[in-house]
């Protein structure tokens, strides 16, 4: 490890755990791997990677049940917080992310719109009294979308910008439509948008460094600068591409990313995280 890493705890902000376990049973509609992403698993790999916290993000396969992630958090309080997910499409989702909040301690929701039509509840009715009822909770909006739906996201950014909201994923935009990236630097008008600077492993046509997905990184941190750029392994959904690991998810921004200097590194990596999920 680097030495000035030893300076300040590293936090990963996103990750997902599960489990085959029938107390906690998937959604009939899911198709989880066979193996196991077990916050022992995760806490192994923490240790190995000089990585303090984590941030878990409900995984797809619970669907809205958030029943396994709340018994990892109460379980390990010292190194967990975690994200919720609850359905878009149900008018009493806000009152849902309030129980999660306050009755489970959940730090914050996730939506994950598709690009198709499928995913057009975006701006659809439903969406403005969650947004409301996640800023009276002082709990942060996390989006997985692709760049294509940012406009719409800006859109509902534009009605509660005092909403802490986090983009996964750099949008996933493509490396080879670098337009597109446009669509998100859009966002960087409002001061409370963070941006998850993940998934150069999946976005690239590279080996490792992925240089091609760095330029999306690069582009990033000239617009909203490190404050409000995050590092994230997406553990263990990073494994699925060849050659990709937890350890190469940090070393990337840690080591590899030639144009961030130290203090960039302790935001992304640190300070960058806490000002979203404060840890004790």
């Amino acid at each position: 490890m680097s030495s000035f890493a030893a300076d300040y705890r590293i936090i990963d902000p996103h990750v997902h755990v599960w489990k085959h376990d029938p107390e906690y049973p998937f959604a009939k509609e899911a198709r989880p791997p066979a193996r196991d992403a077990t916050p022992e698993m995760l806490l192994d790999l923490m240790k190995a990677n000089g990585v303090s916290n984590t941030v878990i993000i409900q995984v797809i396969h619970y669907r809205y049940d958030n029943s396994y992630l709340a018994g990892v958090l109460k379980r390990y309080p010292r190194y967990f917080q975690g994200v919720s997910r609850v359905d878009p499409l149900d008018a009493a989702a806000p009152d849902h992310l309030s129980r999660l909040v306050t009755e489970q301690g959940f730090k914050g929701v996730r939506l994950s719109p598709a690009g198709n039509t499928a995913g057009d509840w975006i701006h659809g009715p439903l969406m403005p009294p969650l947004w409301k009822r996640c800023g009276e909770l002082k709990v942060p909006m996390t989006v997985l979308a692709p760049i294509t739906r940012m406009p719409e996201v800006g859109a509902l950014i534009e009605q509660f910008p005092d909403l802490t909201v986090v983009i996964d994923h750099m949008a996933d935009c493509p490396v080879d439509q670098p337009k597109e990236l446009e669509k998100l630097i859009a966002l960087r008008r409002y001061p409370k948008v963070f941006v998850k600077v993940s998934h150069t492993w999946s976005l690239s046509h590279q080996p490792y460094p992925y240089l091609d997905a760095q330029e999306h990184v690069k582009r990033l941190h000239e617009a909203f600068g490190p404050q409000r750029l995050m590092w994230a392994t997406d553990w263990p959904i990073v494994e699925q591409t060849a050659n990709a690991t937890y350890s190469n998810a940090l070393r990337i921004v840690r080591d590899d990313m030639k144009f961030l200097n130290d203090d960039d590194k302790h935001w992304m990596l640190s300070k960058t995280i806490e000002r979203v999920w404060p840890f004790e």
